[in-house]
């Protein structure tokens, strides 16, 4: 059986190792090597591309002094398509700063029409970031009209590899750099990048607990060093409130994210460590029906690094079309990098 990691005596500087990609779509050959063993693996490069969404959703925006063959992996809204639904009403994450206090960002969520989100992306690009950010996070495919609904058919790596059961079906939308903290899911992933790119890292079940085990001592440390009459409000060390709002903004998401992504954040995959465009079958990791969550940018101090213990796990580099399997149990963050549009979906599934 094919390892999603290599077995190979060459030791990659990276404490994150590259993850393995099937070369053929056969069912068969992903269930008994992959769903089943519940182990992570990129799925064929391009696999999705068709997927209905990402033909109507987006476009891509060439450069105007190269015409249509002039090469350009920057993808925006379609804005025409999707503006026939602007009233719909979709979760949005606002993350606020002031110039005040531009290291403590403000975390809140809310609902509102679809044309909030598209206006927003029009005047915001990641080379002309804004205070405010949105990102469309964890839009659920039920709540859509349904012609937009109907852009999502059913892989069939979700309705074939196991009983064929959804449990849930999610959108995300935003401008990069976007981020969504470590954590795990309740059921095995599909996850599928529609536009732009992402980078996800993660760590088995029994890592990944360490890891957040780790951190939340070290906030509870943290917290008791500035009262020692502290209570560990909320810190639970062997449960990750899934995109809960201690994981979105403050000393604990600080401190994931130097945990998971160090100084490091947004380094380009190649071919030395296996992250190029055919991933090759060596390394392992996965990315996650979350999606990549609010803005973020890599502030992270040398101090904070310094005092974490590296922990080895796994990662991959996904562009649109682009798909993972992420099992059950597995920890896993995402963040959205590039530029234009960053988009994905994923599906929960047995």
């Amino acid at each position: 059986m094919k390892r999603p990691f290599s077995t190979s005596a060459t030791v990659n500087p990276s404490r994150f190792i590259p993850l393995s990609t099937l070369s053929s779509s056969d069912i068969a050959a992903f269930r008994a090597s992959y769903f089943q063993p519940q182990l992570p693996v990129i799925l064929p490069r391009g696999q999705f591309s068709q997927l209905p969404a990402i033909q109507k959703w987006f476009s891509i925006d060439y450069p105007s002094h190269g015409g249509t063959n002039a090469p350009s992996s920057i993808q925006s809204l379609n804005y025409t398509y999707l503006g026939r639904h602007s009233n719909c009403s979709v979760p949005l994450e606002l993350t606020s700063s002031s110039p005040d206090s531009p290291d403590t960002p403000q975390f809140q969520r809310f609902y509102a029409p679809l044309d909030l989100f598209l206006k927003w992306t029009k005047t915001t690009t990641g080379s002309n970031p804004s205070n405010l950010r949105l990102y469309l996070a964890q839009c659920q495919l039920l709540d859509l009209p349904q012609d937009l609904h109907s852009d999502f058919p059913t892989p069939f790596f979700v309705s074939e590899a196991g009983r064929g059961d959804i449990y849930d079906t999610n959108i995300w939308m935003g401008i990069p750099p976007t981020y969504t903290p470590l954590h795990r899911d309740p059921n095995p992933n599909l996850f599928v990048q529609m536009a732009g790119r992402k980078a996800v890292r993660l760590y088995a079940p029994d890592t990944g607990l360490a890891v957040f085990q780790r951190v939340k001592a070290m906030v509870l440390s943290r917290r008791q060093n500035q009262d020692e009459n502290a209570i560990a409000d909320g810190v639970v060390a062997d449960h990750a409130k899934f995109r809960g709002e201690e994981m979105m903004q403050g000393l604990e998401k600080t401190l994931l994210e130097a945990e998971v992504w160090g100084s490091g954040a947004e380094r380009e995959p190649n071919e030395a460590d296996g992250g190029g465009a055919s991933g090759s079958g060596s390394g392992s990791g996965s990315g996650s029906g979350s999606g990549s969550g609010s803005g973020s940018g890599s502030g992270i101090s040398r101090e904070v690094e310094d005092e974490v213990t590296i922990m080895h796990g796994f990662e991959a580099h996904l562009d649109a079309g682009d798909g993972m399997f992420i099992p059950m149990g597995w920890w896993h963050s995402i963040k959205g990098v590039g530029e234009g549009i960053t988009a994905s979906v994923n599906w929960w599934f047995r």
